[in-house]
């Protein structure tokens, strides 16, 4: 069906504190566009997020030295140009003249050098710390060995950004576009500590700003008119909702009360197509993975041969086609497909037939200690809310089930669920998805380093695996490099550090009368190309 734009006539909207003051003529209508977010962020700070439902809208807020267009492509953000040295280890950034934060002040290559530098601190205790680790001295400087003011990010001038990396890497640009390398507003951070991100607090630098966040309820951002490109922005408000209830997103999505929607039930997705009209009913490849991951750190999961069994007996083709019709594939490898140069190291049971698995299963539980005349082996779910997440839970239960565990499932709301995994609670098996930020295969297997605490949920640790990934870091020969990852990866499915279940595929509901939305690999979507017919 056809979502109509909604028009409200707007006579002055002031916006709390000092940061924007949007003025409208009684003629002029405002355009607002209603995005169902698929859950509520912990927190829209650009140092502590880390799932996606907090990256649609901080991306939004905040613009990087690149963006990603409507396709999926790297374009210049807030950097209009760069260059690179010949030893490919320095890259030299000019930033736009016209780059300005919503209270008017110039974005500076200060405000890029404060925010990476803050990123990497130990004192900060960023998530996403790791992603920055290219940047010459990041990872000495997060782990407590140099200084902060070492980190090879300099201000030539204010509109000059020099990065100094560790060694050449490929997918820097790429990685820029990723919300840990958002600038930020030192002077906002320092006066309000960590309240600087509520409305009437919060500064932007990108094409939105925040003005409402109503918890559970909604959160909502307004064109920025400082923003350098704001004359091409053609949405005046955004409102997303937080819901994890598909059916009722749904609901609203028919009822025109949300133009855009992110997750539906994919087993509804026939149903949706012939109700909505199969040009608002999209599902697309994405370079992710659905996975679980075991709690190591306890028995019997720190037992490689019970996390083999588990991820044996899951019936991947019966996860695929009855509950997400298709839309996801069946995984035997964490590294998704679709990476160049790139061959991943699937499992070596991925052409058993299921029966065979199953039987492969109960051999390697009874020798373990489990199943039939051994240990009970008792196994509890833990997923984020999520009705697609919790048919897989109790799918896979009844799967376990069949190998004689009594199993058990539990659910948190999506940020609850993965602060909890990062914040190193205890668990049994835990449902996690990961889409790629940028397209290499390190970006999956650097979840599974021992050190990486933040998203190696599992705690899961092998030694040569850390020298594998670690020689991967030092090797300038391309081939040889993906070989050495291709090694680590082997190490990882063998052991099963964690059980790929499905290589991941982003589904939205978009009304038709939307315009620039368009399927791609990095599944973002930036308000700023939206508009309406």
């Amino acid at each position: 069906m056809n979502t109509p734009r909604v028009f409200r006539t707007l006579s002055a909207t002031l916006i709390a504190g000092s940061m924007l003051a949007v003025l409208a003529t009684p003629s002029l209508a405002e355009v607002v566009i209603r995005r169902g977010n698929g859950g509520e962020p912990q927190t829209l700070d650009q140092a502590h997020i880390s799932i996606d439902v907090e990256g649609f809208i901080v991306r939004d807020m905040f613009e990087g030295l690149t963006i990603y267009d409507p396709h999926g492509k790297v374009i210049p953000g807030v950097a209009e140009s760069w260059t690179l040295s010949d030893d490919g280890t320095v890259y030299t950034f000019k930033l736009r003249e016209g780059a300005n934060w919503s209270d008017g002040k110039p974005v500076t290559a200060d405000d890029f050098v404060f925010a990476y530098r803050r990123m990497e601190d130990p004192k900060e205790a960023a998530e996403y710390a790791t992603i920055l680790y290219p940047i010459k001295n990041a990872e000495a400087i997060n782990g407590g060995k140099a200084a902060v003011d070492t980190l090879g990010v300099k201000a030539v001038d204010a509109k000059t950004l020099e990065i100094t990396l560790e060694r050449p890497t490929p997918y820097f640009i790429e990685l820029l576009a990723h919300y840990a390398a958002l600038p930020a507003p030192s002077w906002a951070i320092e006066k309000f500590g960590g309240e600087w991100v509520k409305p009437g607090n919060i500064v932007c630098n990108g094409a939105f700003c925040m003005t409402e966040n109503v918890p559970n309820d909604h959160i909502t951002a307004v064109k920025n008119p400082k923003y350098w490109d704001a004359t091409n922005v053609k949405i005046d408000k955004i409102i997303y909702n937080p819901s994890e209830d598909q059916a009722t997103t749904e609901r609203m999505f028919e009822a025109g009360e949300l133009d855009l929607v992110y997750n539906f039930q994919t087993d509804q997705m026939k149903f949706l197509e012939d109700k909505l009209g199969k040009d608002q009913v999209l599902a697309f490849s994405d370079l992710a993975s659905y996975y679980y991951v075991f709690d190591s750190r306890t028995p019997p999961f720190d037992d490689a041969r019970v996390r083999q069994a588990l991820s044996m007996a899951v019936d991947r083709e019966f996860l695929s086609e009855k509950i997400f019709s298709n839309t996801q594939m069946p995984a035997y490898s964490f590294v998704p497909p679709g990476i160049p140069g790139y061959e991943s190291a699937t499992v070596s049971w991925a052409d058993l037939d299921q029966l065979d698995r199953e039987d492969k299963a109960k051999e390697l539980l009874k020798e373990a200690g489990y199943g039939e005349g051994g240990k009970p082996l008792k196994i509890d779910i833990r997923f984020n809310t999520n009705d697609n997440h919790k048919k897989v839970a109790t799918a896979i239960a009844d799967m376990w089930k069949a190998l004689g565990a009594e199993v058990t499932i539990q659910n948190l709301d999506v940020k609850s669920h993965y602060a909890y995994l990062q914040e190193g609670g205890a668990f049994n098996v835990a449902r996690a998805g990961w889409t790629a930020d940028y397209s290499d295969p390190e970006n999956f297997l650097n979840l599974l380093v021992s050190t990486n605490t933040s998203f190696n949920y599992g705690h899961w640790k092998n030694e040569k695996f850390d020298e594998l990934m670690k020689a991967s870091y030092e090797e300038r020969d391309a081939a040889k490099r993906m070989q050495l990852l291709h090694d680590a990866e082997r190490i990882a499915m063998d052991e099963q550090g964690l059980a790929p279940l499905m290589v991941h595929a982003s589904t939205w509901l978009v009304s038709n009368k939307v315009q620039g939305f368009a399927p791609n690999p990095a599944n973002e979507h930036l308000t700023k190309f939206l508009s309406f017919k």
